[in-house]
């Protein structure tokens, strides 16, 4: 895997699980008024930085199984059980 390959697998990557990280903990704001410019449904405390961080981590953890699969030969289409056959 080439660096540039890594660099847009992980940003692929990061950015699934920052979708999947994003609801957890959030809690909708009951008695948004738009005088405060809170809107009702919109969450009181988002937590972002902490979900930035743990985002970061679990894309990390993420990308280094890729990694290590991608560069093993363990899925290759070269040799082993997923090749084609030889002509």
């Amino acid at each position: 895997m080439t660096w540039f390959t890594g660099t847009v697998v992980y940003l692929l990557v990061w950015w699934t699980v920052l979708f999947a990280v994003l609801p957890f903990g959030t809690r909708p704001d009951a008695e948004g008024s738009p005088e405060s410019g809170g809107w009702r449904g919109a969450p009181e405390r988002p937590l972002l930085l902490r979900k930035l961080v743990a985002t970061t981590l679990v894309s990390v953890v993420i990308w280094a199984g890729i990694f290590a699969i991608v560069e093993s030969d363990m899925l290759s289409f070269r040799s082993g059980w997923l090749a084609l056959p030889a002509d």
